[in-house]
Parts: structure tokens; C-alpha cells; sequence
């Protein structure tokens, strides 16, 4: 469904990853390319990666050759992945999320004020988008 509703209601062609995997070593390591300035360019390349690749995620090697692929150094890769301070930055941001009552991906906040969870047809958004719009 998710991929129709892709194609038909964004144009965008979808080839998915498999589900059910732990995404936790690919958000492990983004915070270690975010600490080297590469940030966007390791969670657009996971992405990608994901969605449009049906690439496992989870995998280290996948993820090494991310890395790799935007610039990071790899020497070390299995050391990033178990680093306790880049699973504790990981930790901290689920626990915002949670605090936030975000409760599914994606989740979209509109000025500060509104919260819209999970994949969501255009429509809903550009409501939302006007809504604020009216405020401002």
C-alpha cells in the first residue's frame, strides 16, 4: 500500500528495505557523521539506501560502505557502532521523542504547534500548512 500511495499520490518509486530490522546501528552511526559534519549527507545516503535500494540497514557492512561513500572514516567502524556517548545521544533523542508524544515516523511540527504522525496524503499536510499560514 504504502508503495502505491508513493508512486500514485508523490510520483515517487519506492523499492523497500526489509522490515523488521533494528534500525539502531544506522541512527548510532549518524550521530558519528554528524560529529564529522557529514550528517545530512549519511542520512540521505541511509535513506536512499533504504528506500530506494531495499538495502538492510542494520547491516554494518552496508553501513560501512555508506560511510564510506559520503567521506567518513571507516578504519574503526565496529568501534563507532559500540561507542556508548553515540547509543546514549540515540537514547536521548527517543526519549525527546517520546516527551514529545511522538509516537510513529515520520512525525512533521508545524510552528512549534502542531503534530502530524506518520505518512500522511498531501492533502492533510497542506491543510496544515495553511493553517498555520492563517495564524501568522
Amino acid at each position: 500500500m504504502l508503495v502505491k500511495r508513493a508512486r500514485e499520490e508523490y510520483g515517487l518509486g519506492l523499492n523497500v528495505g526489509p522490515s523488521g530490522i533494528d534500525s539502531r546501528p544506522a541512527l548510532i552511526a549518524e550521530k558519528y557523521a554528524e560529529a564529522q559534519g557529514k550528517g545530512a549527507a549519511f542520512h540521505a545516503a541511509v535513506m536512499q539506501a533504504y528506500w530506494q535500494q531495499a538495502r538492510s540497514i542494520d547491516d554494518r557492512a552496508v553501513l560501512k560502505e555508506i560511510a564510506e561513500q559520503v567521506g567518513l572514516s571507516t578504519e574503526n567502524f565496529d568501534d563507532v557502532l559500540a561507542n556508548p556517548a553515540y547509543d546514549a545521544a540515540v537514547a536521548a533523542d527517543v526519549d525527546l521523542a517520546h516527551e514529545y508524544g511522538l509516537s510513529g515516523v515520520p512525525a512533521l511540527v508545524f510552528a512549534d504547534r502542531y503534530l502530524v504522525v506518520g505518512a500522511q496524503p498531501y492533502d492533510v499536510l497542506k491543510q496544515v500548512v495553511e493553517k498555520v499560514r492563517e495564524e501568522t
